[in-house]
């Protein structure tokens, strides 16, 4: 099932919904310590269950910012494909482009965007359109 995020009447597509759950799980496991919103409430707990509120874009904006900084030092190899399952591999297992370097870079949509500035560019619009972000499965 694909799925993707959208504001207003924007569609912003992110690829398979095992996809958007790996982004939430790497996170979880590498910078929450396995503790699911601990630390970034707002994307965790309000955009993963599928509706952020406009009057909480400039938080999940500082939540995003954090997390990339702090992705940019683990490895590839610590990618978490499903918190609940840790044994779990991606499709692709460890065939990677050289162009991923860290887990700020590792998710990529299908439409071939860098995952994290596709939810920068929802939670701006959000922001200008007055609209919330939303998780839409197609």
């Amino acid at each position: 099932m694909a799925v993707g995020f959208t504001v207003d009447f924007f569609y912003y597509s992110i690829g398979s919904a095992d996809f958007l759950h790996s982004f939430f799980s790497t996170v979880a496991v590498n910078l929450e310590g396995g503790k699911w919103g601990s630390r970034f409430p707002v994307l965790m707990n309000e955009l993963y269950q599928g509706k952020l509120p406009v009057e909480k874009a400039d938080i999940a904006f500082e939540e995003l910012n954090t997390i990339r900084e702090e992705l940019k030092k683990f490895s590839p190899d610590k990618v978490v494909w499903d918190i609940d399952d840790l044994s779990k591999q991606p499709p692709w297992g460890k065939n990677i482009s050289k162009d991923i370097t860290d887990l700020s870079n590792y998710f990529v949509t299908s439409d071939g965007e860098d995952f994290i500035s596709v939810i920068f560019k929802a939670l701006n619009d959000s922001k200008e359109m007055n609209a919330p972000v939303e998780i839409m499965s197609l």
